[in-house]
C-alpha cells in the first residue's frame, strides 16, 4: 500500500497528514507555527510535524510516495519556499519548503500550493458536489482564495494567484494591511485584524460605549463575536466587517464567474451565522452577473491539509481522473 501526505503550514499552526490509496487518513500531528526567530525554525517544524504524522501512522517518511503542501503565502514557486509572509514576524523572511521535503521523504514528488489554492483543490477532491468553476475563500489569520476555473485550479505562474485578500477594498487606505499597503480587504476583515478595525471604529465615533476591552493587549476578533449580540458597539463592528467582505466576495464574483463560493477559515467557522448570512444578503445586491451559491466549507478546518493529501494523491493537481491507482 502506498501512502501519501499533506501539510498545511499556517500562521497559527501546522499540521501533517499520512493517507492510503483512497485519501483515508492513516495518522496525523499539529503543532503551533514557531514564530521565528528565523525561516529555518519554521521549516524544522514542518519537517517534525510531518515525521509525527508518519510514526502516528507507522511508516517511515521515505515511505510516502508523494506530498503536498499548502502554505500561506506569498510563495517563489521556482525555489519552493514562502516569502516574507506577512501574518509571521519580520524576522522570518524565506522558508525553504519544497527542498527539506523532499529530503526527509526521498522523493522529488512534492507538490507546493498557496493554503487556499489546496484547500480549493481538498473541497473539489473530497465534496459530494464537484463543480468546475468554484472558490474557495478563507477569513481567518489571513484573507485569500483557491480558484477553479473550467475545472482547473488556478496557481499562477509565482503561485500566488488568488490573493484577494489584498484587494484593495477601501480606496482610503484608513488601515495598513500585513503586507506593508494600504486598503486591502485582509487588513480590515481578518481574524488578526478586526481588533485594529475595532479600534479604529471606535476613535471615529468618541461618544460610543462598549464592553469590548479594547485597551487590553489580549483584545481578539472573539471578543467582538461573543459582545455582538448585546452590545451595539460590537454589533456596529460585526456590521462595517460584514460590508468589506461583500465588497471583497462581489470583486471575487466579478473576477471569477464562480458556481459555488465555499467560505472558510476560522472567522468563518466559529462565526458562521454573522460572517455568511451578511455576505449572503448584501452579495445578491451588489452582483451584476449570476449570483453563486455560497456556503460554509464542507470540511472544516481540515480543509488545506486534506487539499494538499489530495494534490500529493493527484500529481499536485486535485484532478480524480489523475489518481494513482
Amino acid at each position: 500500500m502506498a501512502t501519501y501526505a499533506g501539510v498545511d503550514l499556517g500562521a497559527t499552526n501546522v499540521r501533517a497528514v499520512v493517507g492510503d490509496d483512497d485519501a483515508r487518513i492513516i495518522g496525523s500531528y499539529r503543532t503551533k507555527t514557531p514564530q521565528g526567530p528565523t525561516g529555518i525554525d519554521v521549516t524544522e517544524a514542518v519537517l517534525d510535524t510531518l515525521r509525527r504524522a508518519c510514526a502516528d501512522a507507522g511508516v517511515e517518511p521515505t515511505d510516502v510516495y508523494a506530498t503536498g503542501i499548502g502554505a500561506a503565502g506569498p510563495l517563489d514557486l521556482a525555489q519552493g519556499t514562502l516569502e516574507n509572509p506577512p501574518n509571521l514576524p519580520d524576522t522570518v523572511e524565506r522558508v525553504p519548503l519544497t527542498g527539506p521535503v523532499e529530503q526527509l521523504v526521498d522523493s522529488e514528488r512534492v507538490y507546493l500550493h498557496n493554503d487556499t489554492n489546496a484547500g480549493c483543490i481538498g473541497q473539489r477532491f473530497f465534496a459530494d458536489r464537484n463543480p468546475d468553476d468554484m472558490v474557495y475563500i478563507t477569513i481567518s489569520s489571513g484573507i485569500g482564495a483557491g480558484v477553479c476555473i473550467d475545472g482547473k485550479v488556478v496557481d499562477g505562474w509565482d503561485g500566488n494567484a488568488g490573493e484577494v485578500g489584498h484587494y484593495v477594498v477601501d480606496p482610503q487606505g484608513r488601515l495598513t494591511c500585513g503586507c506593508g499597503k494600504d486598503g486591502h480587504w485582509e487588513a480590515y476583515c481578518s481574524g488578526n485584524n478586526i481588533p485594529r478595525y475595532a479600534r479604529l471604529l471606535a476613535d471615529d465615533d468618541p461618544e460610543f460605549e462598549t464592553a469590548l476591552p479594547l485597551d487590553d493587549p489580549d483584545f481578539s476578533a472573539k471578543d467582538v463575536f461573543e459582545h455582538a449580540h448585546d452590545d451595539e458597539f460590537a454589533s456596529h463592528v460585526v456590521d462595517q466587517f460584514s460590508h468589506w467582505n461583500a465588497i471583497g466576495v462581489t470583486n471575487v464574483v466579478h473576477s471569477f464567474a464562480p458556481i459555488v463560493v465555499y467560505i472558510g477559515g476560522a472567522v468563518a467557522l466559529n462565526n458562521t451565522e454573522m460572517v455568511l448570512d451578511p455576505i449572503r444578503e448584501r452579495v445578491d445586491d451588489m452582483v451584476m452577473t449570476n449570483v453563486p451559491d455560497i456556503q460554509l466549507t464542507t470540511l472544516g478546518d481540515d480543509v488545506v491539509v486534506k487539499g494538499a493529501l489530495a494534490s500529493a494523491l493527484t500529481a499536485g493537481t486535485g484532478d480524480r481522473s489523475k489518481l494513482r491507482r
